[in-house]
């Protein structure tokens, strides 16, 4: 289940600062953040499909690098991402 062009937007609207700015590491993050929250609700309901599991395994691995790589170049940003998202407790 793909995001819309409408919540894709607001997203990049609001972390990335623009909706044509999505090549910014911290809109990156943030549809990946909402993609892995839509494929865990789904995965709560069906969970016998492993493939889609599968797929959210590789999200998770690929947000952490670029979670990593934003670590090592922008500190503060790396801080204040993870703050807004609440993804690191």
């Amino acid at each position: 289940m793909p995001l819309t062009k409408e919540k894709k937007a607001s997203v990049l609207t609001t972390f990335a600062g623009t909706a044509t700015n999505t090549g910014s590491i911290e809109g990156q993050i943030a549809l990946l953040t909402e993609r892995i929250s839509q494929i865990s609700s789904h995965l709560q309901e069906n969970k016998k499909d492993f493939s889609t599991h599968r797929g959210l395994m590789q999200l998770v691995g690929k947000r952490k690098s670029l979670l990593n790589y934003l670590q090592k170049n922008n500190l503060t940003g790396y801080r204040q991402l993870i703050e807004k998202l609440g993804i690191r407790k």
